[in-house]
């Protein structure tokens, strides 16, 4: 089958259908869905990937609004006329991408479209600008946009829980279905390009938070990444989203995800341990989060501005004016520069408090300082925007009233839209910049100042500075914006703390002209290496890696909806037939079984961890069977275990990883390493009495060999610091013992050097051929990290003498993970069913033995 790629698209749209030596339908242009989508697996939505017909380098850049403007002709023939909007984001991040990597845009356009016209739009959009349309029905858009994302999301995100009807309104389920329906029609436009061997897809911001799971589902190897451009909450805002776990798992689906700041990641971390118990690791300066054997990366820089926009909009002669007028205008006073969304979580209210502290406490400035703030128009709308409006307004009046006079007018509040070239002109002519956002994703406003306030010849010329003159420029912005930390000579501050910004504003204004030129000098040369571009060539560059292995892997989905994932395993790693290990089993007569205990035998979740009969009975009836030498290998103490399983006699043990073993119920206990003593157990026993002591849910599991630290009660968070704590406390202070330490899920562990399950391994193969027999079948299960050992020992013991040259050999590990073995099987039922498999093989033959030496005596009579 042709896989559905632009190029094929492309033609279609052009008229020119390809001949590909069969009959293939016609792809539709428009795909318009009139309503919600309630049945999330569709007959499309298959697990497989299809093949491609098109090989090149290619992006596929996928956001709410494609970066185009619209307008209607204006020759009155009622067509629509398109243009590149220069400001989006998505559009000046091509830069980054270099020239040999083509880029397509799906997205929704801002006007609405009529149907009968739609079919036109996309085919003229698809030729001219490679930009793929997704049109939403009116009533659909508006329960998704300002529905879902607005009042939901966006508030949520932005730390505001739905305590009231007011403040958001109480969760609807209807809004998140028609979220998941325009999640729905937009994947189903990317399907309609992709080539999904070859393209990279990039979904963009929290409106599209689904989309992944959507392309996972048709694409399993798709190269997918996604970028939040809005903060990500603290694990205790974000649990309250009713659909918390489809957003988690839809975001794992991707590939690489990335964030403006190190906060947002960690709080995104913090949900994934949290809620769906995953855990991350950070290796060679790269974050990876293990989900179902697939590795999800995550990126943290934030984005850039388009250095070259702003300063091809600097040398415009309307910029060069505008400054000239601003100049005179503002003649012998300081101008401080506010330029804000008019949005509640922007901040203008307070940074208006904060100029009325400042005016109120130091008089001297009055007269001097103006506070220009420019309100761009609201992207949401409600009752909360028309609050923020007049108080705005409000404030602004009562400052004007208290502290102006004539020729002076303390706040000047611009609230119409202005040009770009007009906004640049501010940047250029304000002595400082104020950012007090309450909480903002990124605010790229203070990177655009800084590069305006470097400024030109001309513009020195317009202003009557020295253009070799170092420049100059001061910040002060909220702790609580992303940019923040990348401005490490701003004034940081707490913009809720009005004393605080106003004593910040002032200092701004009086810091000698030496540091500001450094502050600036400083900010100059991070935002200037640091565009738009660098970010997107860097994005690219971790998603090539994070996607570099996914030919060599095997891919296969689970799951039904949004709970849908990937799952990526090593190609030689497939589960465990019983048919055919029972078929090998009845063949071969040397027998080895190693089968671990918790998380094997028996659930590790499971609150009684006894084993039940059924168990019992397995092993049993393996341990009768004279062909077999079967060992339990647990990290439990021998006392228990012995009691657990005293009714098999003939039941091999090896108790706490191996330190102590016995062949069967009726000869002593042997230790595997020689120790000398235990004295280190009087230095770590009181450290881990101390942390058990801080760490509420914790507690020490003290064994005759070792010490183990067990967090699995506490908070996840908490609990896994203090582990690393306790990991370097232990390794500092027991450094010349003969011990090891180790960390595992959920335990800090000390033991002495050498102590292992490979051990176990290693010692029921040495029985063996102390017996004079090579082991022709080893069956080996296992379910977590220190179960590995065991499986090297055995898959090396392949090619040496301890194994029968036609041995068959089975390493099988619990659930589908990355793991030396090379079976798997799902569960514990699955694992005891394989068990049964085998034990009525042994009981058959055991029957028949009777039955067939009976029939011998007959024969002879």
């Amino acid at each position: 089958m042709v896989s559905r790629s632009y190029s094929n698209l492309l033609d279609l749209a052009s008229g020119d259908a390809p001949s590909f030596g069969r009959e293939r339908k016609r792809l539709p242009r428009v795909a318009t869905v009139a309503g919600i989508l309630t049945d999330l697996d569709d007959e499309n939505s298959v697990g497989s990937d299809a093949p491609s017909s098109f090989s090149q380098d290619r992006m596929i850049i996928v956001g709410n609004q494609l970066p185009l403007r619209a307008h209607r002709n204006p020759d009155g023939s009622g067509g629509w006329c398109f243009s590149w909007d220069e400001d989006s984001l998505l559009l000046q991040l091509k830069d980054g991408l270099g020239e040999d990597v083509e880029v397509i845009y799906v997205g929704s356009l801002k006007e609405e479209i009529a149907p009968s016209e739609q079919d036109d739009v996309a085919q003229t959009l698809l030729e001219t600008f490679k930009c793929v349309p997704a049109f939403i029905p009116p009533d659909l858009f508006t329960k998704f946009y300002h529905g879902f994302c607005k009042q939901h999301l966006w508030p949520l995100f932005h730390y505001m829980l739905p305590l009231s009807p007011d403040l958001g309104g109480r969760f609807d389920r209807s809004l998140w279905q028609a979220y998941v329906s325009v999640n729905k029609i937009f994947a189903d436009k990317v399907m309609e390009v992709i080539s999904p061997d070859d393209d990279y897809v990039w979904v963009h911001d929290y409106h599209l938070m689904v989309l992944p799971t959507f392309l996972r589902k048709r694409f399993n190897r798709v190269k997918l990444g996604f970028f939040l451009h809005s903060p990500f909450p603290s694990s205790e805002i974000y649990r309250t989203l009713p659909v918390r776990d489809e957003l988690l798992r839809a975001l794992l689906n991707s590939d690489l995800i990335g964030f403006h700041t190190f906060d947002y990641a960690r709080h995104f971390l913090s949900c994934c341990s949290r809620m769906l118990g995953l855990s991350y690791q950070s290796k060679r300066g790269y974050i990876g989060l293990g989900y179902y054997g697939r590795t999800v990366n995550i990126k943290i820089l934030p984005v850039g501005i388009h250095i070259g926009q702003l300063q091809s909009v600097l040398n415009l002669p309307e910029t060069e004016s505008k400054v000239a007028e601003l100049h005179d205008r503002f003649r012998g006073q300081t101008v401080m520069l506010g330029v804000d969304d008019m949005d509640i979580f922007k901040g203008i209210s307070l940074k208006l408090l904060a100029m009325e502290q400042l005016l109120t406490q130091h008089p001297n400035k009055r007269g001097e300082v103006v506070l220009v703030q420019i309100a761009n128009p609201a992207r949401g709308r409600g009752r909360n925007v028309q609050e923020v409006q007049s108080e705005t307004k409000a404030a602004v009046r009562r400052i004007n009233e208290t502290f102006g006079s004539p020729g002076y007018t303390p706040v000047v509040l611009i609230d119409s839209p202005l040009q770009f070239y007009e906004r640049i002109a501010y940047y250029t002519i304000a002595e400082c910049c104020l950012v007090t956002a309450v909480r903002d994703g990124m605010n790229l406003i203070p990177y655009e100042y800084i590069i305006c306030r470097q400024g030109n010849e001309k513009l020195d010329e317009t202003l009557g500075l020295n253009p070799s003159a170092p420049r100059k420029s001061m910040l002060v912005v909220s702790e609580f914006i992303g940019c923040s930390p990348s401005l490490s000579g701003a004034i940081r501050v707490n913009p809720w703390n009005i004393d605080a910004v106003a004593e910040a504003m002032n200092s701004a204004l009086i810091v000698p002209e030496p540091e500001k030129q450094m502050r600036h000098e400083k900010h100059h040369r991070y935002v200037s290496t640091h565009d738009v571009a660098y970010w997107a060539h860097s994005f690219l560059q971790d998603l090539e890696r994070a996607c570099r292995d996914h030919v060599r892997r095997r891919c296969w989905g689970i799951g039904f909806g949004l709970g849908f994932r990937v799952i990526a395993l090593d190609p030689n790693f497939r589960k465990l037939s019983v048919e055919h290990i029972v078929s090998a089993y009845k063949r071969t007569k040397h027998r080895a079984i190693l089968l671990d205990y918790d998380g094997t035998m028996i659930l590790p979740s499971s609150i009684s961890r006894t084993p039940n009969m059924e168990a019992v009975g397995v092993l049993n009836s393996l341990c009768t069977d004279p062909k077999n030498v079967v060992f339990l290998v647990s990290g439990k103490d021998r006392e228990t275990l012995a009691e657990w399983f005293s009714s098999c006699e003939k039941l091999g043990i090896a108790a706490e990883h191996g330190y102590f073993v016995r062949t069967d119920h009726d000869v002593e206990w042997e230790t595997c390493v020689s120790v000398a003593d235990f004295d280190w157990k009087r230095i770590a026993d009181p450290v881990m009495k101390l942390y058990t002591e801080t760490t509420d849910g914790s507690y020490i599991e003290r064994k005759e060999s070792a010490l183990v630290w067990n967090y699995q009660y506490a908070d996840p968070d908490f609990g896994s610091c203090q582990a690393k704590e306790l990991l370097d406390h232990l390794e500092s202070v027991l450094a010349n013992e003969p011990v090891t330490v180790k960390s595992s899920q959920h335990i800090v562990e000390v033991k002495p050097q050498g102590v292992n399950k490979g051990l176990v391994a290693e010692r029921l193969l040495e029985i063996m051929k102390q017996k004079g027999v090579l082991p022709d079948f080893v069956l080996c299960v296992g379910d977590d990290l220190s179960d590995e050992d065991m499986f090297e020992v055995i898959m090396s013991a392949r090619s040496g003498p301890s194994l029968s040259p036609v041995a068959e050999v089975f390493a099988c590990t619990v659930g589908r993970k990355p793991s030396r073995a090379k079976y798997y099987l799902e569960d514990t039922s699955e694992i005891l069913r394989m068990l049964q498999g085998l034990a009525g093989a042994s009981e058959q033959v055991a029957r028949s033995a009777p039955a067939a030496s009976q029939q011998v005596i007959i024969d002879r009579e």
